[in-house]
């Protein structure tokens, strides 16, 4: 995984100067500018609206003892979309808007939780995985094998 981000650093930066130049050259560079400025105040708007209410209903959620699952999961989105709305550039608005805008944050938490979800089921199926399995002969991590140990049953109940 940190060669993925070490190539989105590399990519991403090149790819925003290159769609600013691309749009700077069809409508001129001061709409340009002017373009990215009204994104970012509509951006920081926006995520402090939305960050409110995703704070008000995970603080709704624990008042209630309810589990936050859906709202740490929208509170995750808010602070990353913000943070790429605050961050000049068209593409990395565009997931920003994505992120944070209350009508495709679902969407976003959807692909969030399945993205998440294949991450774990493939860490825990590691070979190298250790689990603990609790019992009256069982005490310390248990590491399936594939040793078959030969025996034979004996019923004390039969004679």
């Amino acid at each position: 995984m940190p060669w993925f981000v070490a190539l989105a650093l590399l990519v991403v930066p090149i790819a925003e100067i290159f769609v600013i130049i691309q749009v700077g050259q069809v409508i001129g560079g001061w709409p340009t500018v002017g373009l990215l400025l009204v994104e970012s105040a509509l951006g920081a708007w926006l995520i402090k609206r939305e960050g409110r209410r995703a704070w008000r209903a995970l603080q709704s959620s624990f008042e209630t003892g309810k589990m936050p699952g859906r709202e740490l999961a929208d509170a995750a989105l808010v602070l990353v979309g913000g943070t790429l709305l605050l961050t000049p550039g068209f593409l990395t608005d565009i997931f920003g808007f994505f992120f944070v805008l209350p009508f495709t944050r679902p969407l976003a938490r959807r692909a969030m939780t399945a993205f998440f979800g294949r991450r774990v089921t493939t860490h825990l199926a590691t070979p190298g995985f250790t689990t603990f399995i609790p019992g009256p002969t069982t005490h310390g991590p248990h590491r399936p094998t594939d040793d078959v140990i030969q025996g034979e049953v004996i019923d004390p109940d039969k004679k």
